[in-house]
């Protein structure tokens, strides 16, 4: 089985969860992305949110919270996709950049136009009471 290490920041406000969608696609995703060779998780997800939502995220504030596996968006069966997640604290304002077309605020009915693993992270946020 194939699996796809990813990085992902949880960022929540009025309870609902900061979702990205990639130009020329319609499924959003929870922001973030693949670590370069020798990158830390810190390292990648700051650049990472840096180039796709053009904010920094203040590395003291980085706080790991869960991992999550999925079958994998768009690829073939038996591909999985590792969501490592982290909260951080960030200054700028938010952003779409670079591949990203939009951002959205996203509540616990808006998993269904999520990946997978997205969603399945939404369900775990939604049964701890962090999203509605």
């Amino acid at each position: 089985m194939k699996e796809i290490d990813k990085l992902a920041w949880i960022f929540i406000k009025d309870k609902k969860i900061l979702g990205a969608r990639s130009k020329g696609k319609d499924t959003y995703y929870i922001p973030g992305g693949k670590r370069e060779v020798g990158e830390t998780d810190q390292a990648a997800l700051i650049r990472e949110i840096k180039e796709e939502l053009s904010i920094e995220l203040k590395p003291e504030t980085l706080e790991y919270i869960a991992t999550f596996k999925a079958q994998a968006h768009g690829r073939s069966v038996g591909t999985q996709v590792k969501m490592t997640c982290y909260l951080a604290e960030f200054s700028g304002e938010i952003r779409a950049n670079a591949e990203i077309e939009a951002v959205k605020w996203l509540g616990y009915q808006d998993k269904q136009n999520c990946s997978l693993v997205s969603s399945k992270i939404m369900e775990w946020l939604y049964s701890q009471g962090q999203i509605v």
